[in-house]
């Protein structure tokens, strides 16, 4: 056998061997090749839309954290405006209601004092009578010395 024959055999073996695999073999691994690369590539895709999408979502849930954050200041601020608005009113009433308190009682010890002034009158007018019977060893008629009576009543 010669060599040179021998090459040129297996070169147009290898030739038939390479037409057979181009026309039966290349095309369902090149097939299977572009899908594998079409879905690598849609998985980077849909990672980087997840990717984007958590970001959006964290800074969605960021801005919903500070405007809550907010509101909540904003509600805690009137709560404690409302509460502050109470404690006023009810010390602008206990005031209110001591001043009352206080008028009533004043009222009260003015009428009391009055009320002792008059008994005071009073007794002062009957013992100012009897010692001015004991004095005139008479009987003094009240009807007849009332002005008397009340000009010492007032006197006193």
């Amino acid at each position: 056998m010669n060599i040179n024959l021998t090459i040129i055999g297996q070169a147009i073996a290898f030739a038939i061997f390479v037409m057979f695999c181009m026309k039966y073999v290349w095309p369902p691994i090149t097939a299977a090749m572009a899908e594998r690369k079409k879905k690598i590539a849609e998985g980077l895709d849909a990672a980087d839309r997840a990717e984007r999408d958590l970001r959006l979502a964290q800074e969605r849930a960021a801005d919903d954290l500070r405007e809550s954050k907010v509101q909540a200041a904003a509600i805690i601020e009137q709560a404690n405006k409302r509460a502050n608005l109470i404690i006023e009113e009810a010390k602008e009433q206990a005031r209110e209601e001591a001043n009352r308190v206080k008028a009533a009682a004043q009222a009260e010890l003015n009428q009391e004092i009055n009320q002792a002034r008059e008994a005071l009158r009073a007794q002062v007018v009957v013992l100012a009578v009897a010692g001015a019977e004991k004095i005139l060893e008479a009987s003094v008629d009240q009807k007849a010395h009332a002005k008397l009576v009340e000009k010492l009543a007032a006197e006193l």
